[in-house]
């Protein structure tokens, strides 16, 4: 299949989960006392600012798809010399904060869904980022995917 019909169709399927997550009701399957609404609150404020501020790190190299543009430059500055997919990181923040408010089980299963589906959507734009980049081999070895290891040096 085309690789940039795979690319908007993982857009789709995001679209889907976090629609998902937006949409689904609020239950009482937890308690969520105020500091959890606020945690769930801070973590989409940050995750937020992350997708925000990692989408600007990439300049010319930021598409809608996982499908790198050839007229883009390896980003290994910024937020991207800590991981290597700081907007999923952002997305996931966001995935996490809703679900803690939402106080649904259902919506804790869509997250769950959502983390394997942003892996493997990582893993399919790695495959691609390799293609395209000589040297994202190196980069991807020394750098976490989603989370940062600041006990880690290089």
């Amino acid at each position: 299949m085309n690789r940039n019909v795979v690319g908007w169709i993982f857009v789709a399927v995001q679209a889907v989960i976090l629609g998902a997550l937006i949409l689904l009701p609020r239950r009482s399957d937890w308690a969520t006392p105020s500091a959890l609404t606020g945690l769930g609150f801070a973590l989409i404020a940050m995750g937020l600012i992350l997708v925000g501020v990692a989408s600007l790190g990439l300049g010319r190299a930021l598409t809608p798809t996982p499908v790198p543009t050839m007229s883009g430059e390896l980003t290994t500055t910024g937020l991207y010399k800590s991981v290597r997919h700081p907007i999923y990181t952002g997305v996931l923040a966001i995935v996490v904060g809703l679900t803690l408010r939402s106080g649904s089980f259902i919506s804790l299963a869509v997250a769950v869904a959502a983390v394997f589906f942003f892996d493997r959507k990582a893993r399919w734009e790695e495959a691609r980022l390799t293609e395209t980049y000589s040297g994202y081999s190196t980069y991807a070895a020394q750098t976490p995917r989603f989370v940062p290891r600041p006990w880690k040096t290089k």
